[in-house]
């Protein structure tokens, strides 16, 4: 039997059932480590010892000319390992060579053909450069329309050591900002003389400064360095990501866990079906795949043709906006980026393959004190967020992402995974951007934390507290990435905490510093207590939490705030407190009449474990049909859309005599949804007023949401499936396809290899 056929369980406590969910006691004992002894602190590590890594830009250059310089990904030397450290930079440095094209470049060669055959025993006549699938199916849909005018390069590689490469590419240059400047708090990436000023140049990919170094077999990320990475883009921005496969030829380097085949799923960009990151469209060492992303608001085709209403934009870089068509109340903020190869999700990015974004527009410019007209909330068009005032967007000096997750390692230090779990894989040690326990200094003023749960399976209840424990107020302002109709302050009637953050879900919050001295300390706290991976047990008292009286070690504080000195300078950004109900509205959910919602088409899809008709351990009924788990070449097409339709997808949680109690948070591709009702009533107020691309279902949440979707401007293959990615690589996880009305033609499904990609015939689920 196969890890594939591996029973998974798990179960996810969401918001709306907090109110009945006891606190209790913690555990005798709980499993964690899924599998494996305590994670040692080597070497003397400590908690809140090193300074947290802030994001590295990825950097988006224009986009040259249309030429091949005849740059190629250099080959490695052995089979167990990455190109040359200081070959990759140089190549990952020049300009993008050959051109991008429509459809898949299968016209050069893979240039590490040879290697691949010496090393796998292989007799390749072929291999594309290009591991796209050819032809039509994959071709990049309105290309021209779209055309590229920005792109960036990165290389899945190996864990190396970061040689500051992409120094001259950050928005701020190490020199622009009050942070990232000489003298700021964030000019030395790392904390100490010793560490590297104005630059990334040596820094180590390792956990904590006396934790050892991972070797290249245990880290795969993109570049292959510390920081994690970061993509800074614009509405009307058309951007192309030319996505380098280096990892190691032989299979066997990757101690234990993760493939070295991959594919690219922006969560939840409003891209093509072929630059989504189909999880059957994955490509192999040696090739590279252009990701095609434009950059455009949804509705681009329907709504604000003419590109004329004013918050309808993105920053020009001097001052002004540039319009764009669309629907401005379908703008998106915070986004992530992350492998999606079928089977090996969990594992890929666990062990690194994951990126987040900031997606920037008029009503989210990255630049308070800027065009704010708070005197006049009507024609505000810049909401400025926390975030600096001297870059003209993008500024990131109060402005902060979070990728929290938890972790483990073995005896000698490096990263560990179970990929034969069948609950869940939970770590013992809680990082965030890789950075395990560490602080964040801050000024006494408004901050921006876009907070992203990159865990397997682990679930998160979060709270901000003083040292003595006191709760420290503050507003959600973004669920899922997706400015919210008003803000949200927490603690509220309905939730001291933020709500349960499932994985991949996002939230944005805004909290205010002021008012605390020089010196003072502050804490993210997780109360979401397990004893395996099945589930969260029971929330832990913040009392327990703060003393670390918990049997799961991913219970207590996992990130440190310590108050720097003011800086003089005003706080110009926007007051939440503006814009709560019954007060301003930062953007408004996009609208769907209630027509539309009458006449929608009505989608059931129940999530279960034991319902299923084949050997697949977790199953998707679609309509009432059987219990289905994917199929494992992605022929299956188990819904088709029409393009511009509204429809209304119920979300149901199987099995729930049988099952346990599991739940799910389900991810649909492509399209944010408005919950229109969990088990019937309201959603909190966390979904009310937002969009979401992340819907918890189960036992102990809801059994059953309803969420209203519309899809627009692009056709062909998307997913859906649960974001516990230990359920999805078991084969919890449907495609669906959109068409335009009346023509139900399906794309055909890839089949990748080494020497290329050949197809085969879809099928439309009928039972």
């Amino acid at each position: 039997m196969t890890s594939r056929h591996l029973v998974t369980r798990f179960t996810l406590l969401t918001c709306t059932a907090l109110a009945t969910w006891a606190i209790s006691a913690p555990a005798a004992a709980a499993n964690i480590p899924t599998g494996a002894p305590r994670s040692p602190l080597l070497n003397g590590a400590t908690p809140f010892t090193q300074k947290l890594l802030l994001f590295e830009e990825f950097g988006l250059q224009p986009l040259p000319a249309a030429t091949d310089t005849g740059a190629r990904l250099p080959v490695p030397s052995g089979c167990a390992g990455s190109p040359g450290d200081s070959a990759l930079d140089d190549f990952l440095k020049q300009p993008l060579s050959p051109a991008p094209t429509e459809g898949a470049n299968d016209q050069g060669q893979n240039p590490w053909r040879a290697k691949i055959n010496s090393c796998l025993g292989l007799q390749l006549a072929t291999s594309p450069i290009e591991g796209r699938p050819p032809g039509q199916d994959f071709a990049h849909q309105r290309f021209e329309e779209f055309y590229p005018s920005a792109y960036f390069q990165s290389a899945t590689a190996a864990a190396r050591t970061n040689s500051g490469m992409r120094d001259s590419l950050q928005l701020h240059h190490f020199a622009i900002g009050t942070e990232f400047g000489p003298g700021g708090l964030y000019y030395n990436v790392l904390a100490g003389t010793s560490g590297p000023q104005g630059t990334a140049n040596g820094v180590k990919p390792r956990l904590h400064p006396r934790l050892p170094v991972q070797n290249p077999g245990s880290l795969w990320t993109f570049d292959g360095t510390f920081p994690p990475k970061l993509l800074m883009a614009r509405y009307g921005e058309p951007v192309l990501f030319r996505h380098y496969n280096a990892l190691p030829i032989s299979p066997t380097a990757n101690r234990g866990f993760g493939i070295n085949q991959v594919t690219t799923h922006l969560h939840n960009g409003h891209t093509p079906a072929e630059s989504d990151g189909f999880a059957g469209a994955y490509f192999f060492p040696g090739q590279f795949y252009d990701y095609h992303w434009p950059m455009i608001l949804s509705a681009y085709g329907r709504l604000n043709t003419d590109a004329s209403g004013p918050k309808s934009g993105a920053p020009d870089g001097y001052g002004g906006v540039v319009n764009v068509a669309g629907d401005w109340q379908e703008t998106m903020s915070t986004l992530w980026f992350h492998d999606h190869r079928i089977d090996h999700t969990a594992q890929n990015v666990y062990k690194g393959m994951a990126a987040m974004m900031n997606l920037y527009s008029a009503v989210d410019r990255g630049r308070e004190g800027f065009a704010c007209h708070y005197a006049d909330p009507a024609n505000n068009t810049n909401l400025c967020f926390p975030s600096g005032t001297h870059n003209d967007w993008g500024n990131r000096d109060y402005d902060v992402n979070l990728s929290i997750a938890d972790k483990a390692w073995d005896s000698t230090g490096q990263l560990y995974f179970n990929q034969f779990n069948t609950d869940g894989f939970l770590g013992d040690r809680m990082t965030v951007n890789w950075s395990w326990q560490p602080y964040l200094d801050v000024r006494p003023r408004r901050y921006r934390f876009r907070m992203l749960n990159a865990s397997v399976s682990r679930y998160f209840k979060i709270a901000l507290v003083t040292a003595a424990g006191t709760r420290v107020p503050f507003y959600m302002i973004c669920n899922d990435g997706n400015v919210m109709e008003h803000a949200v302050r927490f603690p509220n009637a309905q939730s001291q905490e933020l709500p349960l953050q499932g994985i991949a879900e996002r939230f944005d919050i805004v909290v205010d510093f002021k008012g605390f001295a020089q010196g003072t300390k502050l804490y993210f706290v997780n109360l979401a207590e397990h004893e395996d991976g099945a589930r969260p047990k029971r929330l832990a008292s913040l009392s327990d939490a703060m003393a670390g009286k918990s049997s799961d070690p991913g219970v207590g504080k996992f990130l440190e705030f310590r108050i720097a000195a003011a800086t003089g300078e005003p706080d110009l950004s926007m007051n939440p407190a503006d814009y709560v109900e019954g007060k301003w509205v930062m953007v408004s959910r996009p609208q769907i009449t209630p027509a539309e919602l009458a006449g929608a088409r009505h989608r059931y899809f129940e999530f279960g474990r034991s319902s299923g008709t084949d050997e697949n351990p977790w199953t998707i009924k679609t309509d009432g049909g059987h219990g289905l788990g994917a199929d494992p070449k992605m022929r299956r097409v188990s819904a088709v859309p029409t393009q511009g339709a509204v429809e209304i997808w119920h979300l149901r949680s199987g099995d729930e005599g049988t099952s346990g109690g599991w739940s799910h948070p389900v991810h649909i591709h492509f399209e944010e949804g408005q919950v229109l009702s969990r088990d019937g009533r309201a959603p909190p107020l966390w979904e009310r007023w937002a969009r979401k691309d992340v819907y918890d279902i189960g036992r102990l949440a809801s059994t059953e949401v309803q969420v209203a979707l519309r899809f627009e401007d692009f056709l062909g293959t998307y997913m859906e499936h649960c974001h516990n990615t230990q359920h999805e690589d078991h084969a919890m996880l449907l495609r669906w396809d959109v068409n335009k009305p009346g023509s139900p033609m399906l794309i055909r499904a890839p089949l990748p290899d080494w020497g290329g990609v050949a197809y085969a015939a879809s099928y439309l689920l009928t039972d």
